[in-house]
């Protein structure tokens, strides 16, 4: 799996011109699903992104995981964290088909839930429209494999 996580003052998502989900202080997490992950890579970004120490403490130091600085999620799947770019146009094959990406999707919504955390999320492949504002900026890429 891989995700794209930013530290947010807030952020939303739009499906059809309506707010599906918004957030206030936390993470915008853009989740990406490898044809290959199963739920061990699900479980392991969760916990990576539940922990993810890029808050600033009283010092003005990152140092505060999501839930000691208060934090919000809001989960999107993006497949095309898995865009191969060798050629001009970006080819999909190793972004996970729906009835693999779905489960293991909803697996780290549900485990970023079961850890106390309010998360909002988009909808699986529709059209979305995403505003966020960013904090610092702070963008950390993860991926599973790296973990």
């Amino acid at each position: 799996m891989r995700a794209v996580v930013t530290r947010v003052n807030h952020a939303s998502v739009r499906i059809d011109g309506e707010i599906h989900g918004q957030i206030g202080k936390g993470l915008l997490v853009l989740l990406g699903v490898h044809r290959d992950d199963t739920e061990k890579e699900a479980s392991k970004i969760a916990d990576k992104i539940c922990g993810l120490r890029i808050f600033e403490d009283e010092n003005g130091k990152m140092n505060l995981a999501p839930d000691k600085a208060g934090a919000q999620l809001l989960i999107i799947s993006q497949f095309t964290l898995f865009a191969d770019c060798r050629s001009r146009r970006p080819g999909f094959s190793l972004a996970a088909r729906p009835d693999t990406a779905i489960p293991l999707y909803e697996q780290v919504i549900r485990e970023c839930r079961e850890r106390g955390f309010e998360v909002e999320t988009g909808v699986f492949a529709a059209e979305m429209m995403v505003d966020s504002e960013n904090d610092g900026p702070v963008t950390i890429l993860l991926d599973t494999s790296e973990l």
